[in-house]
């Protein structure tokens, strides 16, 4: 199920990558395709992160990743869906639950560090 889900961020990952890149330039600001860009970076980053999980999930099943995974998941939904839709033209005003899904990424990331040297000992 992890690298399925992953598989589908990445897939998802390329499709609005190639929107910002042919079907938004003419219509957008420098300022919102920067906001696009970014958001399809963390995005791309991210997804390969979740397949990264999915595949540690396999080849170490004692290892907890679900809690790092729901959060990633939730914090690119939440960084990346705020920046594409004020990169689309809705209110700045979501920019600021941006920092929410980044600090949902970071805590997801630091639960696996936390759950990797349990595991260790």
């Amino acid at each position: 199920m992890w690298i399925a889900i992953s598989a589908l961020n990445l897939a998802l990952a390329v499709i609005l990558g190639a929107f910002g890149a042919h079907g938004l330039k003419a219509r957008a600001s420098a300022e919102q395709l920067t906001w696009w860009h970014t958001a399809t970076e963390y995005f791309f980053y991210h997804a390969l992160g979740l397949l990264a999980l999915g595949i540690l999930a396999k080849v170490i099943p004692q290892l907890p990743i679900k809690s790092s995974f729901i959060c990633i998941q939730f914090g690119i939904l939440i960084f990346c869906g705020s920046l594409y839709i004020m990169a689309l033209g809705s209110l700045r005003i979501f920019g600021a639950i941006t920092p929410i899904g980044g600090a949902l990424m970071i805590i997801g990331w630091l639960l696996l560090a936390w759950n990797a040297y349990k595991y260790s000992k």
